[in-house]
């Protein structure tokens, strides 16, 4: 009778310091009833990863459901990976080390085994980490049948290859796609027919492998029903568990009984989708992006992994500062694909809160210039004991991190509006979904309702940015990046003009006139002060206005100037005061002259497990000033 290994997998992972009620959301709906019910199959052989912040959390949490997964950890082989779910490729080498031999460490003390197989985060492959993986005792390792298929092979997928980097051998194994598609979404009668395919000898040496999100067994949309309530999880068990056609082993015991099919070498790629995500011309690049792509598609994702670069080269031997550094590097705020990703401000708050923590471990130099996001273009690092502030020269002298530092939080991690390929299939009316229609959700219904706007911006929203307009500019088409902009300083090239200040200077073009723009910063225990001077040959009456995008955890409890943020404001006033509850600081922008005063939400539209959402990504300031040839700008910030 023709027999087939089938490797069935999950794979776990909530982001660093995600809310708890997501977590114990994820817990009781998907988690806990997954071990219950394969409690209840004690000859089932299946493989487990649960990313090591997540297995902690239950640890502390949840202590029947890590009772649970230790009793079953005779049937269970534990994969290892970065212990705070970084991806690889993206990390130096000595984290990565570090990371993956934290885990093991975490497996053994607690699982009782060694962990002999890694769970590649996001499934992104690159050569360059064999060497490591060799290092940490890693014999193999879970990538997508579009891995090997990108490279041209097809003929057999249903066991390991082995590649090789500088001498290391390492064992891979792909996951079928139909299978990922189909489980747990098709009903169990078509499963069956599908796992029997697999299946061409009496040995069984060729494998059904699947290793997916355990999300999927009860978080993806609908699925908790699908799964538990209508039992479709313990159909499957019991289909693995009574046919005679199929049988359950671990990778380990796969990979200890079978030979390699044969020697590959992987292209740098991930799964489909995710090159799908990350591809930056969908015109001409037909096999899609690499993972890397996402800093380029996202500034702000770049900003932050360069930011954990730089830190990482600073390394402290601290292990509190060491614990900080690894949980930066997570990923989920890095990209964007189906799930929400650097689209999710709490994402961020959580990369900045260590990113700031270890900055207050450093000795922080009073002026540090570098190039921290590798543009070819050094940044200017201005630090105190309470404040911290980035400026990038060639992006209009502007301010591209301003870090609270008692709190580490960082009131500009902003997010730029930009168009995403799934916008134009957004829909305005409502659909309803069958249960038994739903496939994965990579096919939900994208709908932004009625009252929703979607806006895109012109340039990235840093802050202290100069625009140049006239009497049109309103607060209607400042929130929707409408109006009309008369010169190039938003986004120019600044100079620095001082040897040991930074003072930046720009000759640029108002019309087709000449401009010069001079702006230069101090910053003075919680205070940053901003002197601009601008001249031009233009003579007409003209608008200047100068922005910013402050970014807040809540938004309803702001008081400006006292009285509560409920929509847009428009304002008058020499001083401007935000109250943040959140943080118990007061941000105050006190001018010379009276300005007028826009302020509105900035909301994106992005799509997520869910479906849709709609998100406050920060608060845009603008102030606005008449001038005709000349200006002088001056004013201060403060956080108290």
């Amino acid at each position: 009778m023709k027999k087939t290994k089938l490797l069935f997998g999950i794979h776990s992972h909530q982001p660093v310091d995600n809310f708890d009620e997501v977590v114990y959301d994820a817990i009781d709906k998907a988690y806990k009833p997954f071990f219950q019910t394969l409690k209840l199959f004690p000859y089932l052989k299946c493989s487990v990863h649960f990313s090591g912040w997540l297995l902690e959390f239950i640890k502390k949490n949840d202590i029947e459901l890590f009772s649970l997964m230790q009793k079953l950890s005779k049937q269970i082989e534990f994969f290892t990976g970065g212990f705070y779910e970084p991806i690889l490729a993206s990390i130096p080498s000595r984290d990565r080390i570090a990371q993956i031999k934290k885990l093991n460490h975490f497996i053994e003390e607690n699982f009782h085994q060694i962990p002999a197989g890694l769970w590649l985060t996001e499934r992104v492959w690159d050569d360059s980490i064999i060497s490591d993986l060799s290092v940490c005792g890693i014999k193999y390792v879970i990538v997508d049948d579009y891995h090997l298929i990108a490279n041209g092979t097809t003929s057999n997928l249903q066991g390991y290859y082995l590649t090789e980097n500088n001498s290391q051998k390492i064992a891979i194994f792909p996951i079928s796609k139909a299978l990922r598609y189909s489980i747990p979404f098709y009903d169990i009668d078509s499963i069956e027919n599908q796992l029997i395919s697999f299946s061409t000898s009496s040995n069984g040496n060729n494998g059904a492998i699947i290793f997916d999100d355990g999300e999927k067994f009860g978080i993806w949309p609908q699925t908790h029903e699908l799964c538990y309530e209508k039992g479709w999880l313990r159909k499957f068990f019991e289909l693995c568990s009574s046919s005679n056609i199929i049988q359950t082993q671990t990778y380990k015991e796969f990979f200890e009984s079978n030979n390699a099919l044969g020697l590959v070498y992987l292209p740098t790629v991930s799964y489909e989708e995710m090159g799908e995500w990350s591809n930056l011309d969908i015109v001409h690049n037909q096999r899609g992006g690499i993972w890397k792509n996402f800093f380029i598609k996202y500034p702000q994702s770049n900003w932050i992994h360069k930011r954990i670069l730089e830190l990482s080269k600073k390394q402290l031997k601290d292990d509190h500062y060491l614990d900080c550094l690894y949980k930066a590097q997570c990923n989920d705020v890095l990209w964007h694909g189906v799930f929400g990703g650097i689209y999710l401000p709490n994402l961020r708050d959580n990369a900045y809160r260590y990113i700031i923590e270890c900055e207050n471990m450093l000795q922080a130099k009073e002026m540090e210039v570098l190039d921290i996001d590798f543009d070819g273009y050094d940044e200017y690092k201005l630090s105190n004991e309470s404040l911290l502030a980035i400026i990038k020269p060639n992006y209009g002298a502007s301010i591209v991190e301003f870090d609270i530092k008692d709190k580490n939080f960082n009131l500009l991690n902003s997010l730029t509006r930009k168009n995403e390929n799934y916008h134009i299939n957004i829909q305005s009316e409502p659909q309803t979904q069958d249960i038994e229609e739903i496939k994965t959700i990579h096919h939900n219904v994208l709908r932004l309702e009625n009252d929703k706007q979607l806006y895109l911006d012109k340039y990235q929203k840093y802050s202290n940015l100069d625009h140049i307009s006239d009497n049109s500019l309103s607060l209607e088409n400042f929130k929707s990046n409408m109006f009309v902009e008369y010169s190039n300083f938003t986004n120019a090239i600044h100079k620095n003009i001082s040897n040991n200040k930074p003072i930046f200077k720009c000759d640029g073009k108002l019309f087709d006139t000449k401009g010069q723009l001079i702006k230069s910063y101090s910053l003075e225990k919680n205070k940053l002060f901003c002197d601009i001077s601008l001249v031009c040959e233009c003579d007409e009456n003209l608008v200047y206005a100068n922005e910013w995008n402050l970014h807040f955890a809540m938004y309803d409890i702001l008081k400006i100037n006292d009285i509560y943020l409920t929509g847009d404001m428009t304002l008058n006033t020499k001083s401007l005061n935000i109250f943040d509850p959140y943080l118990n600081k007061n941000i105050k922008f006190e001018f010379e002259k009276e300005v007028k005063i826009f302020i509105c939400k900035n909301y994106t539209v992005s799509q997520s497990e869910s479906g849709l959402d709609y998100t406050i990504q920060h608060l845009s300031l603008l102030f606005v000033n008449n001038f005709s040839k000349e200006l002088e700008f001056n004013f201060s910030v403060s956080v108290e």
